[in-house]
């Protein structure tokens, strides 16, 4: 019988699949490595360009709280600039005032009765003044609480003294300035029919 050595057909044959595997296990090698690459390209590129969003975010952060600052600054000016024309605006109202009040101490005041002081602290007058009798402090106490100027009188002291030779009252009182109320239309309406 013949005998055929088929083992170095074989063995080439393994060797042959040996080589292909090789061969395909370094082109997958190759292939994994470019994958990896390009991979790691692309994510780097995308860090880079979140990393250009951020900083353009942060710039304009930076600008928008320059921007409110500034809008603070604004409203703190406009506010205190409100503040000063309130107040002119109240100066400009009780600018008459003092006249009125002073045209009231002088209707107000009842004969045999004179004044020695006026002070305003406030919306509070201090008047001290001589009186002829206890009464008359009264009745001046009377006449400024219905005037539309003064109201609220409050009477601190009131004392009998000898002044050149007559018998007086030395009185001190207090009173408070206000302001007349508008009249209202139907008031006049009715007044006129």
């Amino acid at each position: 019988m013949a005998r055929i050595n088929l083992l170095p057909w074989r063995e080439q044959r393994r060797k042959e699949r040996q080589r292909d595997f090789l061969v395909l296990l370094g082109f997958a090698a190759v292939v994994t490595a470019i994958l990896v690459a390009i991979a790691y390209i692309h994510v780097g590129g995308l860090i880079e360009y979140q990393e250009r969003r951020n900083a353009f975010l942060q710039n304009e952060i930076r600008i928008l709280d320059a921007k409110i600052k500034e809008i603070r600054s604004l409203e703190a000016t406009k506010k205190a600039l409100l503040e000063r024309m309130r107040v002119i605006e109240d100066l400009q109202k009780r600018r008459p005032v003092i006249v009125h009040v002073f045209d009231e101490l002088v209707n107000t005041l009842p004969p045999a009765t004179y004044l020695t002081s006026v002070t305003q602290k406030g919306d509070t007058l201090v008047i001290s003044g001589r009186a002829e009798s206890n009464a008359r402090v009264s009745k001046y106490m009377r006449n400024i609480e219905a005037s539309p100027w003064l109201d609220k009188p409050m009477l601190d002291v009131i004392e009998r003294k000898n002044v050149d030779g007559m018998r007086v009252s030395e009185f001190r009182l207090q009173a408070k300035i206000t302001t007349p109320a508008a009249p209202k239309n139907t008031d006049r309406l009715a007044s006129t029919q």
